[in-house]
């Protein structure tokens, strides 16, 4: 069962690929369109397509869905089968969110990764607060989404369609775009994290199996900014420019806040957690500056969270698989008993805190460069993050890699090795050469800042 899961989303991956290789460039329209008649009467009917926003998305998932499995291979607890089922069902409804065209399916996607994810918590959580933490995860975003689902009954209702491409050309006023963001926002906002819904994120984390904690910071908390990004700068403009202030607050907030709660932890992966919110309300800066460089960064910063942050996680999952702790102070001086395993732990602590040549580098510092552009202020208290980051990061790498060896182990296996390279090759590949990610993606942004009247 293992061979025959690794074996599907290893093909899927390489078809993803496929995709990337054919995709136009050249064009902001969307491209691999499918559609399929649902409730035709109704004009409801679900609409698959790619575009330069979504495509880094999906393959990012398809690239993250393997390494989870591979990271799953010592698996022991509970039913093999269900957990394998719960993967494979959460890979296939996510391309799905990513893929959607309909506000309608979007929605029933966008709740229906909850199941998988909640029976991953809860049954194949580590500790005994693991049924809270699933119920918590699953609360938060559902509330979240009875909102959106009033603000998208709204819109058919309005409109007569819940399709993207019709739904782009419609103009609501001014008014009604101020209530329907605040109603998808309040959806979005509890995916990203983004305060003071932000709570669930470390108990989901801390109770989540190696994997299931991979796949929330890795896809699922990029499903947040993917839904503003997609659909309230794309339908809601007016609405985004007279909210841009309570969003830089609270991002800005949220980012001095999580740093802050970060070096305090004594747990590894709640440290890892807030971490998480910090980098995701640092994207969320980016997004709302309405410029073209600051929507791109935001995106690349995505994707660099994704890889960095997996492998943080997979790094925990590691030191958790040997002696079943992750607190921080039973760690110390394994540098002397696991070198190679020290030298992933510093690359990616280096790339967490946005060391020249990582693909974090590039994402933040064009994302402060825009930042700057829009709000000075709001730049230099996002810039904090960096400092702060540098000061839990290289504490906790300290503590766990020098001073007196506290437990002797062996170094990685060569599947745990193999389990870190693609993402150390794709944080360096983006850190050197971003441009091969900026181009695809460029005439989708162009297309949404300037027909939105962001400029």
């Amino acid at each position: 069962m293992k061979q025959f899961a690794l074996g599907v989303t290893s093909v899927v991956f390489v078809f993803s690929l496929l995709l990337w290789l054919g995709f136009d460039q050249s064009t902001s329209k969307f491209q691999f369109v499918m559609e399929s008649f649902w409730l035709p009467l109704a004009n409801i009917n679900l609409v698959l397509g790619v575009d330069g926003i979504s495509l880094f998305f999906i393959l990012l998932t398809t690239l993250i869905f393997p390494i989870c499995l591979l990271a799953s291979w010592s698996f022991e607890k509970g039913s093999l089968k269900t957990y394998l089922i719960c993967f494979l069902g959460m890979e296939l409804v996510l391309l799905l969110v990513f893929m959607s065209l309909d506000l309608l399916f979007f929605l029933y996607f966008f709740e229906t990764v909850l199941i998988p994810m909640f029976l991953v918590i809860g049954i194949y959580g580590s500790r005994e607060r693991k049924i809270r933490a699933a119920y918590m995860f699953f609360l938060y975003t559902l509330f979240g989404s009875l909102f959106m689902l009033i603000g998208v009954v709204y819109i058919y209702l309005s409109a007569g369609s819940t399709n993207y491409e019709v739904l782009s050309v419609v103009s609501f006023s001014s008014y009604a775009q101020n209530w329907l963001w605040l109603a998808f926002f309040a959806s979005f906002a509890a995916k990203v994290p983004m305060l003071p819904v932000h709570i669930w994120l470390p108990e989901a984390h801390v109770e989540a199996p190696t994997a299931g904690s991979v796949i929330l910071a890795g896809i699922l908390l990029k499903l947040g900014s993917y839904g503003f990004l997609r659909f309230s700068l794309g339908l809601f403009p007016a609405a985004c420019i007279y909210f841009t202030p309570l969003i830089f607050s609270l991002s800005l907030f949220g980012v001095v806040y999580a740093s802050l709660t970060a070096i305090r932890q004594t747990d590894l992966k709640r440290l890892i957690a807030y971490t998480s919110v910090a980098h995701m309300n640092l994207v969320m800066i980016g997004l709302f500056t309405g410029t073209v460089i600051g929507v791109e960064a935001a995106i690349l910063q995505s994707l660099s969270h994704g890889f960095v942050s997996s492998a943080l996680f997979l790094i925990i999952g590691v030191l958790y698989d040997r002696w079943h702790s992750r607190v921080i102070k039973y760690y110390g001086g394994l540098t002397h008993t696991m070198p190679i395993f020290i030298l992933i732990f510093l690359f990616f602590t280096m790339a967490n805190l946005g060391l020249p040549g990582t693909s974090s580098f590039v994402g933040e510092f064009l994302l402060l460069v825009s930042a700057f552009g829009a709000n000075a202020t709001a730049c230099f208290f996002a810039a904090t993050s960096m400092i702060l980051g540098g000061g839990y990061s290289l504490w906790v790498f300290n503590r766990i890699a020098y001073g007196n060896i506290k437990i002797v182990g062996f170094d990685l296996s060569l599947r745990e090795l193999l389990i870190f390279l693609p993402l150390i090759f794709g944080t360096l590949f983006m850190g050197i050469y971003p441009k091969i990610f900026f181009c695809p993606m460029d005439a989708s942004v162009s297309n949404l800042v300037w027909v939105s009247s962001w400029s």
